[in-house]
């Protein structure tokens, strides 16, 4: 699939400094939403060390905005959250 702009949600921030996104697609895994160009779109409203808490249709996780550079965005490979619960 492809990056749907009205899934990115800001839920904080949106100053100069941090912003905390959500982003939720039930139909790309974690692999393809962490690699370079998927948020190209979102390129004017994402900032590099922005967060994106991501619900992935394989698993949730966060990742940091790496680069944003003339229109070309990557984020830093997802850090899977709550991916196993042993107790």
């Amino acid at each position: 699939m492809a990056f749907d702009p009205n899934k990115l949600e800001l839920l904080a921030g949106g100053g100069a400094v941090l912003s905390l996104w959500g982003y939720a697609s039930a139909a790309d895994a974690a692999a393809a939403i962490d690699a370079a160009g998927y948020f190209d779109d979102a390129a004017g409203v994402l900032k590099v060390g922005d967060w994106i808490l991501v619900n992935a249709a394989d698993g949730r996780g966060i990742a940091v905005v790496a680069s944003n550079a003339g229109g070309s965005v990557d984020v830093a490979d997802i850090l899977a959250v709550g991916a196993a619960d042993t107790r």
